[in-house]
Protein backbone atom coordinates (compact mmCIF):
# COMPACT_ATOMS: atom_id res chain seq x y z
CA UNK A 1 0.00 0.00 0.00
CA UNK A 2 1.23 3.01 -0.94
CA UNK A 3 2.15 6.07 1.14
CA UNK A 4 -0.29 8.77 0.28
CA UNK A 5 -3.38 5.53 0.58
CA UNK A 6 -1.96 4.75 4.19
CA UNK A 7 -2.84 7.85 5.06
CA UNK A 8 -6.39 8.36 4.25
CA UNK A 9 -6.28 9.61 0.83
CA UNK A 10 -9.23 7.16 -0.20
CA UNK A 11 -10.39 6.13 3.08
CA UNK A 12 -13.84 4.47 2.59
CA UNK A 13 -16.81 6.89 3.01
CA UNK A 14 -17.80 3.95 6.00
CA UNK A 15 -15.44 4.93 8.34
CA UNK A 16 -16.62 8.45 8.43
CA UNK A 17 -17.91 9.33 11.87
CA UNK A 18 -20.35 11.60 13.96
CA UNK A 19 -17.31 13.99 14.50
CA UNK A 20 -16.00 14.74 11.11
CA UNK A 21 -19.57 15.48 10.05
CA UNK A 22 -19.81 17.89 13.46
CA UNK A 23 -16.20 19.40 12.63
CA UNK A 24 -17.04 19.96 9.12
CA UNK A 25 -20.00 21.57 10.30
CA UNK A 26 -18.21 23.77 12.53
CA UNK A 27 -15.54 24.55 9.42
CA UNK A 28 -18.55 25.77 7.97
CA UNK A 29 -19.66 28.03 9.86
CA UNK A 30 -16.24 29.32 11.11
CA UNK A 31 -15.70 30.37 6.97
CA UNK A 32 -18.74 31.54 6.10
CA UNK A 33 -17.76 34.17 9.65
CA UNK A 34 -14.54 35.12 8.25
CA UNK A 35 -15.26 35.30 4.31
CA UNK A 36 -18.82 37.37 5.01
CA UNK A 37 -17.34 39.36 7.99
CA UNK A 38 -18.80 42.40 6.86
CA UNK A 39 -22.32 40.58 7.12
CA UNK A 40 -21.58 39.44 10.54
CA UNK A 41 -20.35 42.52 11.57
CA UNK A 42 -23.30 44.23 11.01
CA UNK A 43 -25.76 41.73 12.27
CA UNK A 44 -28.73 44.25 13.27
CA UNK A 45 -27.96 47.12 10.99
CA UNK A 46 -27.66 46.36 7.28
CA UNK A 47 -28.20 43.78 4.48
CA UNK A 48 -25.87 42.60 2.19
CA UNK A 49 -25.47 43.73 -1.25
CA UNK A 50 -27.91 46.10 -1.65
CA UNK A 51 -31.59 47.69 -1.05
CA UNK A 52 -33.77 46.05 -3.11
CA UNK A 53 -34.34 42.31 -2.81
CA UNK A 54 -32.53 41.86 0.60
CA UNK A 55 -35.27 43.53 1.96
CA UNK A 56 -38.06 41.77 0.25
CA UNK A 57 -36.64 38.75 1.93
CA UNK A 58 -35.84 40.41 5.28
CA UNK A 59 -39.81 40.92 5.33
CA UNK A 60 -40.33 37.45 3.43
CA UNK A 61 -38.41 35.82 6.62
CA UNK A 62 -40.56 38.05 8.81
CA UNK A 63 -43.59 36.83 7.47
CA UNK A 64 -42.42 33.07 7.31
CA UNK A 65 -42.16 33.09 10.91
CA UNK A 66 -45.32 35.08 11.89
CA UNK A 67 -47.84 33.09 9.70
CA UNK A 68 -46.05 29.87 11.44
CA UNK A 69 -47.03 30.77 14.79
CA UNK A 70 -50.60 32.86 14.15
CA UNK A 71 -52.10 31.39 10.82
CA UNK A 72 -50.42 28.58 9.44
CA UNK A 73 -53.21 27.75 7.36
CA UNK A 74 -53.42 30.97 5.49
CA UNK A 75 -49.29 31.45 5.31
CA UNK A 76 -49.88 32.08 1.32
CA UNK A 77 -51.80 35.59 1.68
CA UNK A 78 -49.31 37.64 3.31
CA UNK A 79 -49.91 41.04 4.36
CA UNK A 80 -48.54 43.04 1.07
CA UNK A 81 -50.04 43.39 -2.38
CA UNK A 82 -53.78 44.24 -0.59
CA UNK A 83 -56.03 43.27 -1.38
CA UNK A 84 -54.94 40.45 -3.34
CA UNK A 85 -54.25 36.86 -2.14
CA UNK A 86 -51.85 34.17 -2.30
CA UNK A 87 -49.28 37.02 -2.45
CA UNK A 88 -46.06 35.14 -1.00
CA UNK A 89 -46.33 33.06 -4.27
CA UNK A 90 -45.57 35.91 -6.61
CA UNK A 91 -41.65 34.67 -5.54
CA UNK A 92 -39.87 32.48 -4.01
CA UNK A 93 -41.59 31.84 -0.64
CA UNK A 94 -38.31 31.04 1.57
CA UNK A 95 -40.57 29.05 3.77
CA UNK A 96 -38.79 26.64 4.66
CA UNK A 97 -36.71 29.04 7.02
CA UNK A 98 -39.80 30.19 8.91
CA UNK A 99 -39.24 27.36 11.68
CA UNK A 100 -35.43 28.73 12.37
CA UNK A 101 -36.85 32.64 11.70
CA UNK A 102 -39.36 32.20 15.05
CA UNK A 103 -36.34 31.98 17.07
CA UNK A 104 -35.41 35.71 16.31
CA UNK A 105 -38.67 37.24 18.02
CA UNK A 106 -39.26 40.83 16.00
CA UNK A 107 -35.34 41.28 15.07
CA UNK A 108 -35.50 41.40 11.42
CA UNK A 109 -32.36 41.78 10.35
CA UNK A 110 -30.55 39.80 12.71
CA UNK A 111 -32.93 37.08 11.35
CA UNK A 112 -32.06 37.83 7.82
CA UNK A 113 -28.27 37.77 8.07
CA UNK A 114 -28.32 34.65 10.30
CA UNK A 115 -30.08 32.90 7.08
CA UNK A 116 -27.42 34.19 4.85
CA UNK A 117 -24.62 33.04 6.64
CA UNK A 118 -26.11 29.51 7.58
CA UNK A 119 -27.24 29.40 4.14
CA UNK A 120 -23.20 29.26 3.00
CA UNK A 121 -22.59 27.41 5.93
CA UNK A 122 -25.04 24.92 4.58
CA UNK A 123 -23.99 24.88 1.30
CA UNK A 124 -20.13 24.17 2.13
CA UNK A 125 -21.26 21.31 4.82
CA UNK A 126 -23.56 19.37 2.10
CA UNK A 127 -21.08 19.56 -0.71
CA UNK A 128 -18.07 18.47 1.52
CA UNK A 129 -20.33 15.74 2.71
CA UNK A 130 -21.41 14.83 -0.89
CA UNK A 131 -17.95 14.60 -1.71
CA UNK A 132 -16.75 12.50 1.09
CA UNK A 133 -19.43 10.39 0.76
CA UNK A 134 -18.11 9.54 -3.05
CA UNK A 135 -14.68 8.50 -1.65
CA UNK A 136 -12.60 11.85 -1.89
CA UNK A 137 -10.13 12.46 0.86
CA UNK A 138 -10.55 15.45 3.60
CA UNK A 139 -9.16 17.79 2.07
CA UNK A 140 -10.53 17.18 -1.19
CA UNK A 141 -14.04 17.24 0.41
CA UNK A 142 -13.18 20.58 1.35
CA UNK A 143 -11.86 22.19 -1.66
CA UNK A 144 -15.38 20.61 -3.44
CA UNK A 145 -16.82 22.66 -0.44
CA UNK A 146 -15.24 25.90 -0.61
CA UNK A 147 -15.76 26.03 -4.69
CA UNK A 148 -19.29 25.01 -4.18
CA UNK A 149 -20.31 27.12 -1.19
CA UNK A 150 -18.54 30.24 -2.59
CA UNK A 151 -17.60 30.62 -5.85
CA UNK A 152 -17.29 33.59 -7.67
CA UNK A 153 -20.39 33.96 -9.06
CA UNK A 154 -22.18 34.00 -5.82
CA UNK A 155 -20.69 37.78 -5.50
CA UNK A 156 -22.81 38.89 -7.52
CA UNK A 157 -26.25 36.48 -6.54
CA UNK A 158 -25.91 37.86 -3.05
CA UNK A 159 -29.02 39.82 -3.07
CA UNK A 160 -30.72 36.85 -4.00
CA UNK A 161 -30.94 34.50 -0.69
CA UNK A 162 -33.20 31.77 -2.75
CA UNK A 163 -30.62 31.02 -4.78
CA UNK A 164 -27.43 31.31 -2.39
CA UNK A 165 -30.03 28.58 -0.62
CA UNK A 166 -28.13 25.71 -2.16
CA UNK A 167 -27.03 23.38 0.22
CA UNK A 168 -29.89 21.17 0.70
CA UNK A 169 -29.20 20.31 -2.86
CA UNK A 170 -25.44 18.19 -2.08
CA UNK A 171 -26.76 17.22 1.36
CA UNK A 172 -29.86 15.55 0.06
CA UNK A 173 -27.74 14.11 -2.45
CA UNK A 174 -25.04 12.79 0.02
CA UNK A 175 -27.47 11.79 2.39
CA UNK A 176 -29.18 9.23 -0.33
CA UNK A 177 -26.41 8.02 -1.90
CA UNK A 178 -25.06 6.92 1.47
CA UNK A 179 -28.58 5.46 2.25
CA UNK A 180 -28.38 3.48 -0.91
CA UNK A 181 -25.29 1.77 -0.36
CA UNK A 182 -23.74 3.79 -3.36
CA UNK A 183 -21.03 3.50 -4.34
CA UNK A 184 -20.55 0.85 -1.49
CA UNK A 185 -21.95 -0.01 1.41
CA UNK A 186 -25.19 -1.29 2.55
CA UNK A 187 -28.17 0.24 2.58
CA UNK A 188 -29.69 2.78 5.16
CA UNK A 189 -33.78 3.00 5.45
CA UNK A 190 -33.12 5.71 8.24
CA UNK A 191 -30.72 7.79 5.85
CA UNK A 192 -32.96 7.17 2.71
CA UNK A 193 -35.91 8.87 4.67
CA UNK A 194 -33.88 11.82 5.88
CA UNK A 195 -32.19 12.36 2.16
CA UNK A 196 -35.79 12.93 0.82
CA UNK A 197 -36.51 14.93 3.48
CA UNK A 198 -33.67 17.49 3.06
CA UNK A 199 -34.82 17.33 -0.44
CA UNK A 200 -38.40 18.12 0.71
CA UNK A 201 -36.78 21.24 2.24
CA UNK A 202 -35.22 22.50 -0.18
CA UNK A 203 -38.25 22.60 -1.87
CA UNK A 204 -40.08 24.99 0.28
CA UNK A 205 -36.96 27.37 -0.64
CA UNK A 206 -38.14 28.10 -3.48
CA UNK A 207 -38.94 27.07 -7.11
CA UNK A 208 -36.20 29.10 -8.29
CA UNK A 209 -33.49 25.66 -7.43
CA UNK A 210 -36.34 23.47 -6.16
CA UNK A 211 -37.43 22.70 -9.90
CA UNK A 212 -34.06 22.30 -11.37
CA UNK A 213 -33.45 20.07 -8.41
CA UNK A 214 -36.66 18.02 -8.88
CA UNK A 215 -35.52 17.01 -12.27
CA UNK A 216 -32.45 16.13 -11.24
CA UNK A 217 -33.57 13.74 -8.63
CA UNK A 218 -35.94 12.42 -10.97
CA UNK A 219 -32.87 11.76 -13.80
CA UNK A 220 -30.95 10.37 -11.08
CA UNK A 221 -33.91 7.66 -10.07
CA UNK A 222 -34.22 6.77 -13.42
CA UNK A 223 -30.21 5.98 -14.17
CA UNK A 224 -29.72 4.48 -10.73
CA UNK A 225 -33.21 2.17 -11.11
CA UNK A 226 -32.28 1.19 -14.64
CA UNK A 227 -28.84 0.00 -13.39
CA UNK A 228 -30.06 -1.41 -10.40
CA UNK A 229 -32.47 -3.61 -13.03
CA UNK A 230 -29.57 -4.07 -15.16
CA UNK A 231 -27.03 -5.44 -12.12
CA UNK A 232 -29.97 -7.46 -10.54
CA UNK A 233 -28.64 -7.12 -6.85
CA UNK A 234 -30.18 -8.51 -4.27
CA UNK A 235 -33.51 -7.45 -3.37
CA UNK A 236 -33.47 -4.74 -0.84
CA UNK A 237 -35.14 -5.23 2.35
CA UNK A 238 -38.89 -4.33 3.30
CA UNK A 239 -37.94 -1.73 5.75
CA UNK A 240 -35.75 -0.02 2.70
CA UNK A 241 -38.68 0.55 0.54
CA UNK A 242 -41.02 1.43 3.27
CA UNK A 243 -38.27 4.06 3.45
CA UNK A 244 -37.88 4.87 -0.53
CA UNK A 245 -42.16 5.12 -0.92
CA UNK A 246 -42.23 7.09 2.35
CA UNK A 247 -39.14 9.35 1.43
CA UNK A 248 -40.48 9.90 -2.17
CA UNK A 249 -43.77 10.24 -1.23
CA UNK A 250 -42.72 12.91 1.21
CA UNK A 251 -41.17 15.09 -1.44
CA UNK A 252 -43.79 14.86 -3.78
CA UNK A 253 -46.67 15.57 -1.77
CA UNK A 254 -44.53 19.03 -0.49
CA UNK A 255 -43.92 19.75 -3.90
CA UNK A 256 -47.03 19.62 -5.21
CA UNK A 257 -48.77 21.35 -1.92
CA UNK A 258 -46.17 24.27 -2.45
CA UNK A 259 -46.42 24.55 -6.33
CA UNK A 260 -50.63 24.83 -5.94
CA UNK A 261 -50.35 28.33 -4.74
CA UNK A 262 -48.16 28.85 -7.65
CA UNK A 263 -50.61 27.62 -10.37
CA UNK A 264 -53.34 29.90 -9.05
CA UNK A 265 -51.26 32.51 -9.37
CA UNK A 266 -50.23 31.86 -13.38
CA UNK A 267 -54.04 31.52 -13.59
CA UNK A 268 -55.15 34.51 -12.09
CA UNK A 269 -52.20 36.84 -13.39
CA UNK A 270 -51.19 36.18 -16.57
CA UNK A 271 -48.80 39.29 -16.63
CA UNK A 272 -46.94 37.04 -14.38
CA UNK A 273 -46.40 34.52 -17.70
CA UNK A 274 -42.50 34.42 -18.47
CA UNK A 275 -41.90 35.00 -22.32
CA UNK A 276 -39.38 33.91 -24.86
CA UNK A 277 -38.50 37.88 -24.83
CA UNK A 278 -37.59 37.24 -21.28
CA UNK A 279 -35.66 34.65 -21.77
CA UNK A 280 -33.71 36.46 -24.57
CA UNK A 281 -33.22 39.59 -21.89
CA UNK A 282 -31.68 36.81 -19.16
CA UNK A 283 -29.72 34.58 -21.38
CA UNK A 284 -25.94 34.88 -20.34
CA UNK A 285 -23.29 34.61 -23.67
CA UNK A 286 -20.64 31.92 -23.21
CA UNK A 287 -18.08 34.27 -21.80
CA UNK A 288 -19.73 35.18 -18.93
CA UNK A 289 -19.25 32.02 -17.22
CA UNK A 290 -15.50 33.14 -17.57
CA UNK A 291 -16.57 36.63 -16.14
CA UNK A 292 -16.70 37.01 -12.35
CA UNK A 293 -18.83 40.05 -10.65
CA UNK A 294 -17.48 43.50 -9.77
CA UNK A 295 -16.87 42.51 -6.22
CA UNK A 296 -13.95 39.94 -6.80
CA UNK A 297 -10.94 40.47 -4.92
CA UNK A 298 -8.65 38.50 -7.46
CA UNK A 299 -10.68 39.31 -11.02
CA UNK A 300 -12.91 42.25 -10.16
CA UNK A 301 -10.87 45.31 -11.76
CA UNK A 302 -9.03 42.96 -14.41
CA UNK A 303 -12.40 42.12 -16.10
CA UNK A 304 -14.16 45.17 -15.54
CA UNK A 305 -13.84 45.82 -19.66
CA UNK A 306 -15.21 42.03 -19.93
CA UNK A 307 -18.08 42.53 -17.61
CA UNK A 308 -19.43 45.91 -19.25
CA UNK A 309 -19.62 44.32 -22.13
CA UNK A 310 -22.17 41.95 -20.76
CA UNK A 311 -25.51 43.08 -21.12
CA UNK A 312 -27.19 42.22 -17.76
CA UNK A 313 -23.98 41.66 -15.62
CA UNK A 314 -25.79 41.04 -12.52
CA UNK A 315 -27.44 37.96 -14.12
CA UNK A 316 -24.20 36.98 -16.44
CA UNK A 317 -21.18 37.12 -14.11
CA UNK A 318 -21.14 33.36 -13.67
CA UNK A 319 -18.00 32.19 -13.31
CA UNK A 320 -17.50 28.89 -11.46
CA UNK A 321 -13.69 29.86 -10.98
CA UNK A 322 -10.38 29.24 -13.25
CA UNK A 323 -8.80 27.03 -10.67
CA UNK A 324 -11.78 24.79 -10.21
CA UNK A 325 -12.40 24.17 -13.71
CA UNK A 326 -9.08 23.22 -14.24
CA UNK A 327 -8.72 20.99 -11.22
CA UNK A 328 -12.23 19.80 -12.60
CA UNK A 329 -11.05 18.49 -16.55
CA UNK A 330 -7.44 16.84 -14.55
CA UNK A 331 -10.45 14.33 -12.19
CA UNK A 332 -12.44 14.17 -15.76
CA UNK A 333 -9.47 13.02 -17.50
CA UNK A 334 -6.96 11.36 -14.75
CA UNK A 335 -8.94 10.97 -11.62
CA UNK A 336 -9.49 7.81 -9.29
CA UNK A 337 -12.96 7.29 -9.71
CA UNK A 338 -14.62 4.65 -12.21
CA UNK A 339 -14.64 6.17 -15.28
CA UNK A 340 -18.34 6.05 -15.62
CA UNK A 341 -19.03 8.58 -12.98
CA UNK A 342 -16.33 10.66 -14.19
CA UNK A 343 -17.83 10.78 -17.49
CA UNK A 344 -21.32 11.21 -16.47
CA UNK A 345 -20.35 14.16 -13.94
CA UNK A 346 -18.47 15.54 -16.71
CA UNK A 347 -21.21 15.28 -19.32
CA UNK A 348 -24.11 16.84 -16.84
CA UNK A 349 -21.53 19.57 -16.38
CA UNK A 350 -21.53 20.48 -20.67
CA UNK A 351 -25.00 19.47 -20.75
CA UNK A 352 -25.82 21.85 -17.58
CA UNK A 353 -23.80 24.54 -19.31
CA UNK A 354 -25.58 24.53 -22.70
CA UNK A 355 -28.81 24.48 -20.95
CA UNK A 356 -27.73 27.37 -18.99
CA UNK A 357 -27.08 29.38 -22.29
CA UNK A 358 -30.57 29.46 -22.70
CA UNK A 359 -31.68 31.04 -26.23
CA UNK A 360 -27.73 32.25 -27.09
CA UNK A 361 -27.51 28.59 -28.57
CA UNK A 362 -28.93 28.61 -31.62
CA UNK A 363 -31.98 30.44 -30.33
CA UNK A 364 -32.72 27.71 -27.50
CA UNK A 365 -34.33 26.01 -30.04
CA UNK A 366 -32.78 22.64 -29.15
CA UNK A 367 -31.83 23.12 -25.96
CA UNK A 368 -33.50 25.56 -22.93
CA UNK A 369 -36.70 26.00 -24.86
CA UNK A 370 -37.27 21.99 -25.26
CA UNK A 371 -37.73 22.65 -21.25
CA UNK A 372 -39.41 26.10 -21.06
CA UNK A 373 -41.91 25.05 -24.05
CA UNK A 374 -42.52 21.18 -22.60
CA UNK A 375 -40.74 20.10 -19.03
CA UNK A 376 -43.88 21.22 -16.60
CA UNK A 377 -42.72 24.30 -14.35
CA UNK A 378 -39.95 25.50 -16.55
CA UNK A 379 -42.03 28.28 -18.48
CA UNK A 380 -41.95 29.92 -14.90
CA UNK A 381 -38.35 30.54 -15.10
CA UNK A 382 -36.58 33.02 -16.63
CA UNK A 383 -33.09 32.89 -15.32
CA UNK A 384 -31.32 30.11 -17.53
CA UNK A 385 -28.00 31.03 -16.09
CA UNK A 386 -29.24 29.88 -12.78
CA UNK A 387 -28.50 26.33 -13.32
CA UNK A 388 -24.63 27.40 -12.92
CA UNK A 389 -25.65 26.26 -9.48
CA UNK A 390 -25.66 22.20 -10.35
CA UNK A 391 -22.97 22.68 -13.04
CA UNK A 392 -21.09 24.30 -10.03
CA UNK A 393 -21.77 21.29 -7.65
CA UNK A 394 -20.81 18.28 -10.80
CA UNK A 395 -17.25 20.96 -11.12
CA UNK A 396 -16.62 20.85 -7.15
CA UNK A 397 -16.73 17.16 -7.43
CA UNK A 398 -14.46 16.62 -9.97
CA UNK A 399 -12.29 18.60 -9.06
CA UNK A 400 -12.15 16.95 -5.26
CA UNK A 401 -11.65 14.01 -7.33
CA UNK A 402 -9.03 15.78 -9.27
CA UNK A 403 -6.96 16.96 -6.35
CA UNK A 404 -6.69 13.50 -5.12
CA UNK A 405 -5.30 12.55 -8.41
CA UNK A 406 -2.63 15.06 -7.26
CA UNK A 407 -1.94 13.69 -3.85
CA UNK A 408 -0.94 10.37 -5.70
CA UNK A 409 1.00 11.65 -8.02
CA UNK A 410 3.20 13.52 -5.45
CA UNK A 411 3.56 10.70 -2.78
CA UNK A 412 5.37 12.53 0.14
CA UNK A 413 3.92 15.68 -0.15
CA UNK A 414 0.57 15.64 -1.24
CA UNK A 415 -1.04 18.00 1.53
CA UNK A 416 1.65 20.78 0.15
CA UNK A 417 -0.18 19.46 -3.16
CA UNK A 418 -3.52 19.90 -1.61
CA UNK A 419 -2.88 23.43 -0.17
CA UNK A 420 -1.70 24.71 -3.07
CA UNK A 421 -5.01 23.80 -4.34
CA UNK A 422 -7.21 25.20 -2.02
CA UNK A 423 -5.35 28.34 -1.80
CA UNK A 424 -5.78 28.79 -5.83
CA UNK A 425 -9.51 27.98 -5.55
CA UNK A 426 -9.68 30.33 -2.09
CA UNK A 427 -8.42 32.91 -4.03
CA UNK A 428 -10.54 33.05 -6.86
CA UNK A 429 -14.04 32.88 -3.77
CA UNK A 430 -12.88 36.09 -2.00
CA UNK A 431 -14.33 39.42 -2.51
CA UNK A 432 -16.59 42.01 -0.99
CA UNK A 433 -20.25 42.14 0.11
CA UNK A 434 -21.19 45.69 -0.11
CA UNK A 435 -23.67 45.98 3.52
CA UNK A 436 -25.85 49.11 3.15
CA UNK A 437 -27.28 50.24 6.21
CA UNK A 438 -31.16 49.46 6.12
CA UNK A 439 -33.47 52.14 5.89
CA UNK A 440 -34.62 53.67 9.35
CA UNK A 441 -38.17 52.82 10.28
CA UNK A 442 -40.36 55.27 9.78
CA UNK A 443 -42.42 56.00 12.99
CA UNK A 444 -45.62 56.51 11.20
CA UNK A 445 -44.98 52.34 9.85
CA UNK A 446 -44.23 51.13 13.29
CA UNK A 447 -47.00 48.91 13.81
CA UNK A 448 -49.41 51.27 11.68
CA UNK A 449 -53.10 50.08 11.02
CA UNK A 450 -53.53 48.98 7.87
CA UNK A 451 -54.79 48.75 5.04
CA UNK A 452 -51.57 51.19 4.14
CA UNK A 453 -50.32 52.50 0.61
CA UNK A 454 -46.83 53.64 1.41
CA UNK A 455 -45.71 56.64 -0.92
CA UNK A 456 -43.78 56.52 -3.55
CA UNK A 457 -44.36 53.58 -4.96
CA UNK A 458 -42.36 51.42 -7.31
CA UNK A 459 -40.28 48.62 -7.84
CA UNK A 460 -37.67 49.81 -5.40
CA UNK A 461 -38.84 51.66 -2.77
CA UNK A 462 -41.83 48.39 -2.32
CA UNK A 463 -38.99 46.48 -1.21
CA UNK A 464 -38.39 49.34 1.74
CA UNK A 465 -42.33 49.16 2.53
CA UNK A 466 -42.50 45.67 2.95
CA UNK A 467 -39.38 45.72 5.15
CA UNK A 468 -40.95 47.93 7.23
CA UNK A 469 -44.60 46.54 7.68
CA UNK A 470 -41.98 43.78 9.31
CA UNK A 471 -43.01 46.10 12.68
CA UNK A 472 -46.49 44.61 13.20
CA UNK A 473 -47.13 43.01 9.23
CA UNK A 474 -50.29 45.09 8.97
CA UNK A 475 -51.59 45.19 5.20
CA UNK A 476 -50.28 46.88 2.83
CA UNK A 477 -50.86 47.50 -1.16
CA UNK A 478 -47.30 47.99 -1.91
CA UNK A 479 -45.52 44.82 -3.15
CA UNK A 480 -42.83 43.88 -5.84
CA UNK A 481 -42.11 40.39 -7.26
CA UNK A 482 -40.61 39.21 -10.23
CA UNK A 483 -44.32 40.67 -12.05
CA UNK A 484 -46.21 43.69 -11.53
CA UNK A 485 -49.63 42.41 -10.87
CA UNK A 486 -52.03 44.19 -12.71
CA UNK A 487 -53.85 45.68 -10.03
CA UNK A 488 -50.94 46.85 -8.34
CA UNK A 489 -49.84 48.76 -11.57
CA UNK A 490 -53.78 50.24 -11.55
CA UNK A 491 -53.22 51.46 -8.46
CA UNK A 492 -50.21 52.84 -8.87
CA UNK A 493 -51.67 55.04 -11.97
CA UNK A 494 -54.90 55.92 -10.13
CA UNK A 495 -52.38 57.51 -7.28
CA UNK A 496 -50.12 59.54 -8.85
CA UNK A 497 -51.77 62.31 -8.53
CA UNK A 498 -52.08 62.04 -4.83
CA UNK A 499 -54.05 63.81 -2.93
CA UNK A 500 -56.51 64.86 -5.51
CA UNK A 501 -60.52 63.82 -4.96
CA UNK A 502 -59.73 61.40 -7.90
CA UNK A 503 -57.06 59.90 -6.44
CA UNK A 504 -58.51 60.06 -3.10
CA UNK A 505 -61.43 58.61 -4.89
CA UNK A 506 -59.92 55.46 -6.52
CA UNK A 507 -58.14 54.09 -3.06
CA UNK A 508 -61.13 54.65 -0.92
CA UNK A 509 -62.55 52.21 -3.47
CA UNK A 510 -59.60 50.02 -3.31
CA UNK A 511 -60.39 49.48 0.90
CA UNK A 512 -57.02 51.98 1.27
CA UNK A 513 -57.70 53.77 4.46
CA UNK A 514 -54.62 55.31 5.15
CA UNK A 515 -51.66 57.05 3.00
CA UNK A 516 -48.53 57.63 4.57
CA UNK A 517 -46.11 59.48 2.16
CA UNK A 518 -42.12 60.13 2.98
CA UNK A 519 -41.23 63.19 0.61
CA UNK A 520 -37.41 62.53 1.53
CA UNK A 521 -37.79 59.57 -0.70
CA UNK A 522 -40.16 60.92 -3.07
CA UNK A 523 -37.73 63.33 -5.10
CA UNK A 524 -38.19 62.53 -9.13
CA UNK A 525 -41.32 60.70 -8.17
CA UNK A 526 -45.08 61.70 -9.19
CA UNK A 527 -45.36 62.52 -5.43
CA UNK A 528 -42.47 65.17 -5.19
CA UNK A 529 -44.33 67.93 -3.63
CA UNK A 530 -47.44 66.31 -2.74
CA UNK A 531 -46.91 66.83 1.10
CA UNK A 532 -47.77 70.92 -0.13
CA UNK A 533 -51.02 70.07 -2.22
CA UNK A 534 -54.26 71.23 -0.25
CA UNK A 535 -56.71 68.79 1.04
CA UNK A 536 -59.11 71.42 1.76
CA UNK A 537 -62.65 69.20 0.85
CA UNK A 538 -61.14 65.88 0.53
CA UNK A 539 -62.54 63.22 2.80
CA UNK A 540 -59.50 62.53 4.46
CA UNK A 541 -57.65 63.85 7.59
CA UNK A 542 -53.72 64.52 7.29
CA UNK A 543 -51.50 64.82 9.99
CA UNK A 544 -47.84 64.81 9.75
CA UNK A 545 -45.72 62.02 12.04
CA UNK A 546 -41.94 62.40 12.20
CA UNK A 547 -40.81 62.95 8.42
CA UNK A 548 -43.86 61.78 7.27
CA UNK A 549 -47.34 63.11 6.21
CA UNK A 550 -50.35 60.30 7.38
CA UNK A 551 -53.60 60.75 5.75
CA UNK A 552 -56.67 59.32 7.16
CA UNK A 553 -58.80 58.58 4.17
CA UNK A 554 -62.57 58.77 5.64
CA UNK A 555 -64.38 55.15 5.05
CA UNK A 556 -67.48 54.75 2.46
CA UNK A 557 -70.43 53.87 2.50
Amino acid sequence: MSTVASRGLTDSPLVRTRSEAALASVVGLLLAGVLKWPVLSHLRSSVPEDLGDPLLQTWQLSWGAHALLHDPLHVWDSNTFFPLDRTLAFSDSLLGYAPLGVLFGDSALVRYNTVFLLAYALAFTGAYALARQLGTSRLAAGLAGVGFAYAPWHLAQEGHLQILSDGGIPLALALLARGHGYPRGKPRPRLVLAGWAVAAWQVTLGFGLGLQFGYLLGVLALVFGIGWIHRRSPRPSRRFWLAEGAGAALFLVVAATFALPYLHVAQDHPESKRTVADLELFSPPLKGFVTTPADSWLWGDAQEEQRSSLPFAPEMTLAPGGALVALAVLGTVAGGWPRRRRLALAGGAVVLLLLALGTRLAGGRYSYLLLFEHAPGWEGIRTPGRLVVPLTLALGLLAANGVDRLRAWARGGHLAVAGVALALVAAEVVGTTPTPAAPPLPAALDHADGPVLVLPTDGFHDNWAMYWSSAGLYEIANGNSGFVPRELDQLRTAAASFPDAASVSALQGSGIRRVVLIPAYAGGSPWQGAESKPVDGLPLVRRQVGEAFVYELAPTG
